[in-house]
């Protein structure tokens, strides 16, 4: 049966904020949350970054049994692979085995804080490669000395790791990324209900059994939705807020600041963003968006209810009546 899961947005709620929300969420019953782990939010009027790693630890224990995830967490350029691993296992550890570890090739808007150079797309693909490579590794527990073209990691070991591996998603794209990706995690992560991109993952997987220990492949999407009483209020706040999402992740990728985002979406309208993202107080319009998802054979889709403004409201009046007909529309297996 499809899963639904809660969005911490870290890019427009601080942290405190965050851990209540998710702890609503756990009570509502979502089966899941995801973390976004951002340094920077993608425009100033969402207003806030805070630490995605600290926030997951509160949230490990102040909730029971909501799953976690990171969507997604760059490990290569702001955090070294081996440091990633570290705070994996050890949240992991502290969510009793609720972990995934999500993970992507990262955008310029957060990792640029280091004063790296941001690489092209091919290269991120190469050192994403490498560093699955040294998670994996790390997450045995065993001591680990590698050498890569983009890592080095001088013998190292992970002393806190759970008896059962930390299950690792991958976001992925299209044809390339698949098949570089496929053997190297478990499920995949994508924020557009492609059934090619689907099919493909599951064809590339097919025999890769040694992989199969954690249980199926699971496909998790994300959608935003704007829910309010008022439809023209909601248009107004995701315009406001969630413009950026319009560019497309190829654009979004590679701007580095929030002044660029602003000024690449200055041309983006209300109405633009009102025919993406369900706005207003109908349930049923989220139902037919979310739809998609499941219709293109994702097995997990974790709602963003955009903006602070309204978070609570959402979590009050709507998230659990939206649960129910979400339920109830989805597929059975």
């Amino acid at each position: 049966m499809t899963r639904f899961g809660y969005t911490l947005m870290t890019e427009q709620s601080g942290p405190r904020e965050l851990v209540g929300y998710a702890q609503h969420a756990d009570r509502l019953g979502f089966d899941f949350a995801v973390s976004s782990d951002h340094y920077f939010p993608w425009l100033d009027e969402q207003g806030h970054a805070p630490y995605a790693w600290s926030v997951l630890g509160a949230v490990a224990q102040a909730t029971e049994r909501l799953e976690l995830m990171t969507y997604v967490t760059c490990p290569t350029i702001r955090y070294h692979p081996a440091v990633v691993a570290q705070k994996a296992a050890t949240v992991a550890l502290l969510s009793q085995g609720r972990f995934t570890l999500g993970v992507g090739a990262g955008e310029n808007l957060n990792e640029h804080v280091v004063g790296e150079r941001w690489p092209a797309v091919g290269e991120r693909h190469d050192m994403l490669e490498e560093a699955l490579e040294i998670i994996h590794q790390l997450l045995t527990g065993d001591r680990v000395t590698y050498e890569g073209a983009h890592f080095r990691v001088d013998s190292a070991k992970l002393w806190d790791v759970p008896e059962v591996p930390v299950p690792i998603a991958v976001a992925v794209s299209g044809e390339q990324s698949v098949q570089r990706f496929s053997s190297l995690a478990d499920h995949l992560v994508a924020v557009e209900p492609d059934a090619d991109l689907v099919r493909r993952w599951d064809e590339a997987r097919a025999g890769l059994e040694a992989l199969e220990a954690i249980g199926p492949s699971r496909k998790i999407g994300q959608i935003p939705i704007s829910w309010g009483p008022d439809r023209d209020e909601a248009v107004a706040r995701a315009h406001e807020q969630f413009r950026w999402f319009g560019g497309g992740w190829k654009v979004n990728a590679d701007l580095p600041t929030t002044e660029a985002f602003d000024a690449a979406s200055q041309f983006v309208r209300p109405e633009d963003v009102a025919d993406a993202i369900p706005c207003g107080p109908d349930l049923d319009a989220v139902v037919e968006a979310v739809s998609a998802f499941w219709e293109a054979g994702f097995t997990d889709v974790a709602l963003v209810q955009v903006g602070d403004a309204l978070q609570q409201r959402f979590l009050d009046e709507a998230a659990g009546p939206l649960l129910e007909r979400l339920r109830e529309a989805a597929p059975a297996g």
